[in-house]
């Protein structure tokens, strides 16, 4: 897909959206459920959409609390729900109506008083800490946010007791609910207004804020950073980390700058995306543009989507690309982490690089490959088999030093602060000792490209089995593996990978478009790895045609 002539430059005025129109919308339009877009959808990361396009409106908002309230009282978690929300312009309106519907179901609510914003990794900490104080009931928690999506999206999503996303079981039945109450219309949804929400002794205001950069030191060297000088930017890109960054300056004594305080819901300081679109996505070079001007200001610099999830690690080389970091960060964690377990392992997702997977074995640690989404990891994370996860997406999260959990969803926060402790530490930025790491095992090629496709085509992708895959051979190479569901937990993955020595394709349907998208790496340079696309297309096509929806 074609590059919009104006990636990376400036928002211009006619691409801002218009704010108080898509709230309006929010309070005045009605779904319908009858049409499916319109219905309540959850995907990895919970439910998103636009009121412009009814796909994000006031009643999916109270559906889905009623359905939330219902699932937790249905099974017995009755602890206190720690609720946050990030800086979109659908965040505010969506959290007020979500503990609107929460407070009049008797719900327990803690709330950030730290600031107005409350990056996800904060809440997952939260939750993880009320489940481990002994007290009554387990607590579990909701973030209002759409991630790094487009100004116009709102989002919603659940994390049950164990703190991380839940699971497809968890977000189906809450799901199913929500669309019946959808269907019915939600006029028997009760809701306090926001007054009455905060004036409940059952509505407590906690600094999160306080607890979670308080316990960092707890899964980063701190003291190290600060002993170095490291200097360290950030930009929050208008998220709901900006006021934790001075806290973590102050409490911990680094030198950090953060680049840009500004909260805008129209985003407008952003830098467009390749595709012309305002998007917060901390992994793209476009839209990272104004922090890699800085990078020589910086022997780190940090940039982070609106709910600090993903993490974008800036070094004076530039911006790296995520599958580097992360196999940075597994060589680094396993050399410098002495009383991590040594049955921990690594966890990645299957569309991840392979050069993870040479640095594990490397390092003598088990792989643990998942589908796509943070979800899988979760498990691992809280019994201590896996010790560091990581996402192509520039998600990822680990253990704390002691070896026990510290979020079970991913932390960009950390992840970032982690950069800065490896370049104290050993004296060389992440860029440079990814250089090392490439001498040593090969620097691989990865791409992702996204090839159109009908409702039935991504519908066979979903289905395919490895016996359906003939082919054994991939650009020359004999094929290795040809899977259909996940080495390190036997889950299905949605679609297809083939794996050779140097190396391989995922292709997986798109949960949005009617596009599925073909991941590729070669460890053999650019022109093996086109040849890997071309032949993965085929392979596809084939695969189509057999099934009769070519």
């Amino acid at each position: 897909m074609a590059t919009d002539p104006l990636a990376g430059e400036r928002v211009p005025t006619d691409r801002l959206i218009d704010v108080p129109a898509l709230r309006a919308a929010f309070s005045e339009r009605r779904p319908d459920p009858s049409t499916a877009t319109e219905r309540v959808s959850f995907g990895t990361s919970g439910h998103r959409g636009s009121s412009l396009e009814g796909t994000f409106n006031e009643p999916h908002i109270r559906a889905i609390a009623r359905a939330v309230g219902e699932y937790r009282a249905d099974r017995g978690i009755t602890g206190p729900m720690i609720v946050g929300k990030d800086t979109h312009a659908l965040s505010d309106p969506a959290f007020d109506t979500a503990v609107g519907v929460l407070a009049a179901m008797d719900v327990e609510l803690h709330l950030d008083s730290g600031s107005p914003y409350t990056p996800t990794p904060a809440v997952s900490l939260a939750v993880l800490a009320a489940n481990r104080s002994g007290r009554v009931g387990r607590a579990d928690g909701l973030i209002l946010t759409p991630s790094h999506n487009p100004p116009e999206d709102g989002g919603i999503k659940y994390n049950p007791p164990h703190g991380g996303p839940a699971g497809g079981d968890v977000t189906a039945a809450i799901e199913a609910r929500a669309n019946e109450l959808l269907e019915a219309g939600g006029e028997t949804i009760e809701q306090l207004g926001p007054d009455a929400v905060r004036a409940r002794p059952d509505t407590r205001a906690v600094d999160l804020r306080r607890d979670y950069v308080e316990a960092l030191g707890d899964v980063v060297d701190m003291a190290a950073i600060a002993e170095s000088g490291v200097r360290i930017g950030v930009d929050p890109l208008g998220g709901s980390s900006v006021d934790y960054w001075e806290a973590i300056a102050d409490r911990w004594g680094l030198d950090i700058d953060v680049v840009n305080t500004a909260v805008d819901p129209t985003f407008g300081f952003m830098r467009l995306d390749w595709d012309g679109k305002v998007r917060m996505d901390c992994s793209s070079p476009h839209a990272m543009a104004g922090l890699i001007e800085l990078k020589d200001r910086y022997d780190i610099a940090i940039g982070l989507d609106p709910d600090a999830d993903r993490h974008g690690i800036v070094t004076p080389l530039g911006l790296m690309n995520p599958n580097h970091y992360l196999a940075v960060a597994v060589w680094y964690l396993f050399e410098h982490r002495p009383d991590w377990g040594s049955g921990a392992g690594v966890g990645k997702t299957l569309v991840s690089s392979s050069m993870i997977d040479r640095v594990a074995a490397d390092q003598g640690r088990r792989l643990v490959e998942v589908p796509v989404g943070f979800k899988w990891f979760v498990d691992g994370l809280t019994e201590g088999r896996i010790a560091f996860a990581g996402e192509e997406s520039a998600g990822a999260t680990l253990l704390r030093r002691d070896g026990t959990p510290w979020t079970t969803d991913k932390d960009g926060i950390v992840m970032g602060l982690l950069a800065a402790e490896i370049t104290a530490r050993t004296g060389r930025h992440p860029g440079e000792l990814y250089a090392e790491l490439a001498d040593r095992f090969g620097a691989p090629v990865y791409e992702r490209i996204d090839a159109p496709a009908t409702p039935g085509q991504k519908a066979a992708l979903k289905a395919l089995s490895p016996e359906s895959v003939e082919a054994d051979e991939l650009a020359g190479e004999t094929v290795v593996a040809k899977l259909t569901r996940a080495p390190g937990n036997d889950a299905p993955i949605g679609g297809l990978k083939v794996v050779t020595k140097n190396g391989w394709f995922a292709a997986r349907p798109s949960g949005t478009e009617d596009v599925y998208k073909i991941y590729a790496e070669s460890f053999r340079g650019s022109d093996h790895l086109a040849r890997i696309q071309e032949e993965a297309r085929a392979i596809v096509a084939a695969a189509f045609r057999e099934q009769g929806v070519a």
